[in-house]
């Protein structure tokens, strides 16, 4: 007569073999279907708010952004990713045009000329940084001395203005002290600076009433037919990946803040108070997918994974692991002693 462990045991041998075939072949992509209809069933009678801690959802944002925002792979992949957008044969293949729409870049050249609070202030903040001063004065300095040497070059075409001109200069280098010529180009400076005062109205006009959108969507059109491989004209490969790791570098920095922190509480507070009162499956449809797409984008990579894991028999033995300690459960022995005994 069999005991009950040998019957437990016999029982537990049927449930894996069961379990492997359920997740085999055909019955595979079934069995997906009917547990993501299940599951979205379930969802459907649950509300978001009601199911999901807000505060939680939190911790496991900050987590993510934490973990895997300053992960290795990340890291790795930033600088990979940028050659691999600059080496893409499908810049080759694709014009600019085709990639990006025209009515979205004039609605957005519109926009950016539309936002006069913006430029304003940014002339204001231009205009009163003390490095700007500088700057200007190098530049007046240099529009000066070419003027003069251009100047000094058609004179000296003259005949006797070169030995004129050569003996002024060096009397001039004799009397002029590096004081003085620090004094110039301060002033030139300050005066620079007060130009740039006095020319923001005009900066101002000029983008309100300058057909500088037309001007825009016109390089825009030379642009759209070429290939978009045509942008590597503007920067080098090296170039890109030290712009895509830069800008990797500032949000890495940033991520660990405090405000980013506070940002990602607001963004997850701003959710909670749209969607909160809403069912579970009815977010599926929010973000453009439905029960069938999930279980074909499931049954897209299960298979191959799964028979790998069969192969070496790491899911049997999985399965095995897991069911085990219900078919060797004192209370299954029993009843198995019983259905013996009564059999």
């Amino acid at each position: 007569m069999t005991t009950p462990d040998a019957l437990a045991e016999q029982l537990l041998d049927a449930q894996v073999e069961f379990i492997l075939d359920e997740l085999s072949g055909d019955r595979l992509h079934e069995v997906i279907s009917e547990i993501t209809v299940d599951v979205l069933a379930v969802a459907d009678t649950m509300i978001v708010s009601d199911v999901i801690d807000v505060t939680a959802v939190k911790q496991t944002a900050r987590v993510a952004v934490d973990r895997i925002g300053g992960s290795a792979m990340v890291e790795d992949m930033v600088a990979i990713f940028a050659d691999a957008v600059y080496d893409a044969s499908a810049n080759e293949k694709h014009h600019l045009g085709d990639v990006i729409d025209r009515d979205s870049v004039s609605d957005l050249v519109q926009k950016f000329l539309e936002m006069h609070t913006l430029h304003d202030l940014l002339l204001e903040r231009l205009t009163e940084s003390p490095l700007v001063a500088n700057v200007a004065s190098r530049f007046v300095n240099k529009l000066v001395t070419d003027f003069m040497q251009s100047s000094r070059e058609r004179a000296e075409r003259v005949p006797g203005v070169a030995s004129v001109l050569s003996m002024g200069q060096r009397a001039a280098a004799r009397m002029r002290s590096t004081e003085e010529r620090h004094f110039l180009g301060d002033l030139a400076g300050r005066s620079a600076q007060f130009a740039l005062r006095r020319t923001n109205n005009a900066i101002k006009e000029l983008i309100r009433d300058a057909p500088l959108h037309g001007a825009a969507m016109e390089i825009w059109d030379l642009h759209a037919d070429e290939p978009v491989s045509g942008l590597r004209d503007y920067l080098s490969q090296a170039e890109l990946r030290d712009l895509i790791v830069t800008i990797y570098a500032i949000v890495e920095h940033a991520r660990n803040t405090d405000y980013l922190a506070e940002m990602i509480d607001e963004g997850i507070d701003a959710f909670f108070d749209h969607y909160g009162h809403r069912r579970v499956a009815e977010l599926l449809p929010e973000i453009g997918l439905d029960g069938e797409t999930v279980a074909a984008e499931i049954s897209r990579y299960a298979p191959e994974i799964l028979e790998a894991a069969k192969a070496n028999g790491v899911l049997a033995g999985l399965v095995r692991e897991r069911l085990a300690p219900f078919f060797r459960s004192e209370r299954t022995l029993t009843l198995l002693a019983s259905a013996r005994d009564h059999g």
